[in-house]
């Protein structure tokens, strides 16, 4: 009865962050299938890659894999309100074999986490440890009021939302967090990802993904 409880309370853990919300995205990938999770962490117009940018919701495989990947977030980068991250790290293939490093943007609305970006690249050379995420918080104060983040620049509501073109950007609400990312017509894309740090935005974050093979 009491172990009964104990798993029953498990379960039941709240996803607090945007770690919690990986973590768990990872786990339902191995218990309810690797594109099923997919798509039940993805916001309405998450973005993946193919490798053009594409809705998630139009090009997510209907049929999982008989087993899938595994991966870990090493780090996350927050906001200051806590409500936009960045988490990346390591993944692994179906064999367990290093696959590479993912890219993931998470938002929070109404306590709910969802991915709006997924995105990542091929194993260069040691990949971070995932035993513990490290959460890199941006700097709350400092920083005037109606101030621009820049780079990327100040967004209007209508493009604080990501496009499936050839780029895209997005910022937290709180503007302490911003992302932009691009794909060339060979397939090589680019994200930054940018905190405030108190007294001006530091690139926290620079993936460039190869086009695939």
């Amino acid at each position: 009865m009491i172990v009964a409880l104990l798993l029953a309370a498990a379960a039941a853990q709240p996803v607090r962050t945007a770690v919690d919300a990986e973590r768990q995205f990872a786990k339902d990938a191995q218990k309810i299938g690797q594109w099923t999770a997919f798509r039940k962490w993805a916001e309405h117009d998450a973005v993946v890659f193919t490798p053009q940018a594409a809705w998630a919701r139009d090009v997510l495989p209907k049929n999982d894999p008989p087993k899938a990947i595994s991966w870990s977030p090493a780090h996350s980068y927050v906001s200051c309100d806590g409500r936009i991250a960045v988490n990346t790290g390591p993944w692994w293939d179906q064999a367990g074999k290093p696959g590479g490093y993912f890219t993931t943007v998470w938002q929070q609305a109404k306590h709910d986490w969802h991915w709006v970006y997924d995105g990542g690249g091929p194993q260069e050379g040691p990949l971070p440890t995932a035993s513990t995420a490290q959460v890199h918080r941006a700097t709350c104060g400092g920083r005037p009021k109606g101030a621009p983040i820049a780079p990327p620049p100040a967004l209007t509501p209508k493009q604080a939302r990501t496009t499936p073109e050839d780029n895209g950007r997005g910022q937290s609400a709180d503007r302490t967090l911003g992302w932009d990312w691009k794909v060339d017509k060979a397939g090589i894309r680019t994200l930054r990802v940018f905190q405030w740090k108190g007294s001006r935005y530091v690139e926290v974050l620079h993936n460039r993904v190869p086009p695939p093979k």
